[in-house]
């Protein structure tokens, strides 16, 4: 495990990367808004034996620094493409974004087709926010701005980020949340906040340029991006696909690890089966009469 701070169009990026043996394909995973990559620790040592893991912290969250100044997502994106391309990576990969580290994805794999094999979204509202996230989201801000990661505001956030199962059951993922909300710097929090998320526009555009193979994930307490939602924005994707992780709300990989860890297996599997098939079909050759 190596950890690297990366230079980017949208600031200095922590970068971890589980390391590269030659046999393993590669998995690049974004976190939500809010938390940093601890984030992805239920998931991470699973995943691993799947694949070399990069963990990208974003952008004023964790250590990682900002531009100081406004960015969008499609900075985050080109970011990401700036990332792989320090560390060497050529061949496509496999992205994992949950909440904002989705809308990443999604833009990546529409604007850079090449560095992307499969993409999983967890978390992630594909439409611009409504007026009601939107108000409630300023209204965060405002409070964050002048009295910083109060208490309050901490279970505030939980409150949203968690489902009601999570915030009873599992007092260690609400600590979590807690902890690394805490650790950012506030300046560069607060600038996150209106970058990617006030200003966050509708990708619903941006679909029909994805190719590849794509899962849509969402939990069942997600009242911003319900099940309904992903499974029609994977009709709108040639090779999209949607499914629903009971008991999980935004933070499905930190709320549902096993649940997270086998939907993405089989999404690889499958996506793996259908990729073998269609070289199958173009390396055949015609019958001779």
């Amino acid at each position: 495990m190596s950890e690297q701070i990366i230079e980017t169009i949208v600031g200095p990026l922590v970068v971890r990367d589980t390391g590269r043996d030659g046999t393993l394909p590669t998995a690049v995973l974004w976190h939500s808004l809010f938390v940093d990559s601890r984030s992805w620790a239920r998931v991470e040592p699973a995943l691993a034996r799947e694949r070399r893991l990069v963990l990208v912290t974003g952008p004023g969250h964790g250590a990682s620094g900002d531009p100081g100044r406004r960015y969008t997502m499609a900075e985050c994106a080109e970011a990401a493409s700036q990332v792989l391309g320090r560390l060497g990576i050529e061949e496509p990969v496999d992205w994992i974004g949950n909440a904002w580290g989705g809308h990443v994805g999604i833009l990546l794999a529409a604007q850079h087709p090449d560095l992307v094999r499969t993409l999983v979204t967890a978390g992630t509202p594909v439409r611009a926010y409504t007026w009601k996230g939107r108000q409630r989201t300023r209204l965060l801000l405002a409070l964050y701005r002048v009295l910083g990661p109060a208490r309050f505001l901490v279970d505030i956030l939980s409150q949203v980020l968690l489902s009601p199962r999570t915030a009873v059951s599992d007092p260690a993922a609400v600590a979590m949340v807690g902890e690394e909300f805490r650790a950012a710097d506030r300046r560069a929090m607060a600038n996150a906040i209106v970058s990617i998320s006030l200003r966050r526009r509708d990708l619903t555009p941006d679909l029909p340029a994805i190719h590849t193979p794509t899962l849509f994930l969402t939990g069942s307490e997600h009242s911003d991006w319900t099940g309904e939602q992903a499974r029609a924005a994977a009709a709108t994707l040639a090779s999209g696909s949607a499914a629903v992780i009971d008991g999980a709300a935004y933070l499905l990989p930190l709320e549902r690890p096993d649940e997270f860890v086998r939907a993405v297996g089989e999404f690889w599997i499958q996506a793996s089966r259908s990729s073998d098939g269609q070289s199958a079909r173009k390396g055949r050759r015609p019958s001779s009469t």
